[in-house]
């Protein structure tokens, strides 16, 4: 990859270019130059990201935008531009790549270790919606059409079991209605932004812990990253994605239900995060819509999980045999522990806005 690092504008010489970090998507790597300098650099994969210019277009704008306001590079994703003064690379081999300036003493946790972290975290993703707010969010590419329609995606779900082109449907019936039976309810939320009760944000849509970068020494946050699904949103489907995936614990493919319980005390550490930092700026009704967010954004993974095991595990990399559903088992285990503690979690949220 060094050959594809000269085609950037570094400072010094590149010594290395190492695989770099977990990510599933891209292929990530560390540079290294005799300045000494660190840079990200990474092949975008345009099968899942099919509008790599459009792609390219939302993350320019949006750091620009950021960066008016917090001109430090370990504060703002920065992007580096290639020799050529453009953004990203296309090369005749019909690949992609960009590369960023490596945020330095940071840090970036795969799990929630401590109640402070998911907190930090909380705030990260607020103070992203606040710097935000002011960004015209209906100018940004859908990088992946369609994602947190909840509506497209039981679309998409009555299609698979319609076919059922695998015969699983039969063996995994409990699942199948405790679907059907939130299928009124899931839109609701898509509704409100079709009628206008709820505003267009600039939302991140994968608000996942390891998705912010902390500083290594204060555990404070420094960014957010991973910007290829920044799109046009709800500010509830980011509150709700991360509850999802920090407030449950056990792992997203635990077989043991018994093991997956919903933490009260993650996501009140996490609603405390996310509406001291961007509280002032979000509509009364979508602090109402928060906890609806958490649980429909749940029930919207565990659908696409149930989906794609109906479909014969097309989309999802599995590494065993009804690997999906096992992750979809998870996720509606979660949907169900919220709706037992609905009115503590609509409390949590109306005492903290008051």
């Amino acid at each position: 990859m060094l050959p594809i690092a000269q085609k950037f504008r570094l400072q010094g010489t590149p010594l290395s270019c190492e695989r770099y970090g977990s990510g599933h998507i891209n292929e990530t790597y560390l540079v290294k130059t005799d300045a000494p300098r660190e840079y990200i650099l990474q092949k975008i994969n345009n099968r899942i990201f099919k509008d790599v210019h459009g792609l390219m277009e939302n993350i320019s704008a949006v750091t620009a935008f950021l960066y008016e306001k917090t001109p430090d590079p370990r504060r703002v994703l920065t992007l580096v531009k290639t020799t050529q003064g453009e953004n990203y690379l296309h090369t005749k081999d019909d690949e992609y790549f960009r590369m960023y300036e490596f945020v330095t003493d940071s840090i970036c946790l795969d799990m929630v270790e401590t109640e402070e972290d998911f907190y930090q975290s909380a705030v990260a993703f607020g103070q992203f919606q606040e710097q935000l707010s002011a960004f015209p969010a209906d100018t940004l590419h859908e990088t992946i059409p369609n994602f947190h329609n909840t509506i497209d995606r039981y679309r998409q779900f009555h299609e698979a079991l319609e076919k059922d082109i695998l015969g699983r449907a039969a063996a995994c019936r409990a699942e199948i209605d405790f679907v059907l039976a939130r299928e009124e309810e899931a839109g609701t939320m898509v509704n409100m932004l079709k009628e206008g009760k709820l505003p267009l944000r600039v939302t991140h849509n994968d608000t996942k812990l390891n998705n912010v970068m902390l500083d290594a020494k204060e555990r404070t946050p420094l960014c957010v990253i991973d910007l290829d699904t920044v799109m046009p949103g709800l500010a509830a489907n980011d509150f709700g994605d991360s509850i999802r995936f920090g407030a449950s614990t056990a792992a997203e493919d635990e077989t043991d239900l018994s093991k997956v319980q919903f933490s009260l005390p993650l996501y009140t550490a996490y609603a405390k995060g996310f509406l001291s930092a961007c509280g002032d700026q979000l509509t009364p009704l979508e602090k109402d819509t928060l906890p609806l967010g958490a649980k429909l954004m749940t029930l919207e993974c565990g659908v696409r999980f149930l989906t794609d095991y109906l479909s014969g595990d097309t989309y999802f990399r599995i590494h065993r045999e009804h690997h999906n559903l096992d992750r979809c088992r998870t996720q509606f285990k979660l949907v169900a522990e919220m709706e037992k503690c609905w009115d503590e979690m609509a409390k949590i949220i109306a005492d903290l806005s008051k």
